[in-house]
């Protein structure tokens, strides 16, 4: 399938949520509308992931597969189990493929013609760029948006409006019953104090932290979204004048800094040093904050790497198709 460019565009990965939100947000900024494809590999190619090869029965000849041609003109991959099959299709396209990898694939910068990786890694090579924020879909022109109709949901609430954004257990953090009533404690703290709330909860907050978020807007007037009607988180971060963010998610950390609104992090029981490492320079940047119950830091300019990593790919692209001979293509590029 073609897009208005006259592209054929894939966004492929295992289908972790995460790494298919990065690739899809940038192909986004592009103005492009990517085909998502997920692979599935089963053992032992599994085992062999990233370094290959792919599993037969995923082969384009194979009944069913996932990447049957026609190949895409501009591929997008991210998780470790895509690194083999982009590479794969690459071969297979004949070249063709301009081929984008967004994280570290661990198998060296020429896995991709384009690879961007956060800068806490150590990946370095002339096709790969680094930023210190991930990309993501909380572009300006949402954000502008969202402050000129404001949500009637939210409207009401007294300032200064804080955004809670909740997160929850992971591989790496666990919300202990002392983290909770601790979260818990500052945040009935700026709600006594007049700030007006507006929470958001995930799939992984634990159930013990969603029903105390939600008891708490309720005593206080605040806003917990429960799932029903329109998702109101790209408004939440519009109308901010303060964001308080749970420390256990890349992605949210890096949203929330596109709005230019300090964020008070909140950090739970255990951690990563590759997090502890993207938290100390947002801190160094005074973007980032410890939340202790009081709301502080300035405004500062919001920073968004998805349209510089967007940009990057395009003249990455151009390039590819000047040297096979092929007509250049315009992308609708989304502004900072």
């Amino acid at each position: 399938m073609r897009d208005g460019t006259g592209l054929i565009t894939w966004v492929l990965t295992d289908g972790k949520a995460g790494d298919e939100l990065q690739a899809l947000s940038v192909a986004e900024a592009l103005g492009l509308a990517p085909e998502i494809r997920r692979v599935m590999p089963k053992p032992p190619f599994t085992w062999l992931m990233p370094w290959g090869p792919i599993d037969p029965r995923e082969r384009p000849g194979a009944r069913g597969s996932p990447i049957a041609p026609p190949f895409p003109d501009l591929l997008f991959g991210s998780g470790r189990r895509a690194v083999a099959y982009l590479r794969h299709i690459k071969r297979a396209s004949g070249g063709r493929t301009f081929t984008v990898f967004l994280k570290d694939p661990r198998t060296g910068p020429k896995t991709a013609d384009f690879i961007w990786s956060p800068s806490y890694d150590r990946l370095r090579g002339p096709n790969v760029l680094t930023t210190l924020t991930p990309p993501h879909r909380v572009s300006a022109q949402r954000i502008e948006a969202a402050r000129a109709q404001p949500d009637p949901r939210l409207i009401h609430l007294p300032p200064p409006r804080v955004a809670v954004l909740a997160g929850g257990n992971s591989r790496h953090h666990r919300f202990t019953d002392e983290d909770i009533a601790r979260f818990m404690r500052h945040l009935t703290a700026i709600a006594e104090a007049g700030a007006g709330l507006m929470v958001t909860a995930s799939r992984r907050t634990p159930m013990a932290l969603r029903d105390a978020l939600t008891a708490l807007t309720s005593r206080h007037g605040g806003f917990f979204w429960d799932g029903s009607g329109e998702n109101p988180y790209v408004d939440l971060l519009a109308l901010a004048d303060f964001i308080v963010a749970t420390a256990d998610s890349f992605n949210m950390i890096g949203e929330a800094a596109a709005t230019g609104r300090p964020i008070l992090a909140f950090e739970p029981a255990g951690g990563h040093p590759k997090l502890d490492v993207y938290m100390s320079e947002l801190k160094r940047h005074g973007i980032v904050h410890p939340f202790e119950g009081r709301l502080e830091g300035q405004p500062y300019e919001p920073l968004n790497s998805t349209p510089k990593v967007a940009k990057a790919i395009a003249e990455g692209f151009s390039r590819h198709r000047r040297a096979l001979g092929m007509p250049d293509i315009a992308f609708s590029l989304e502004t900072p």
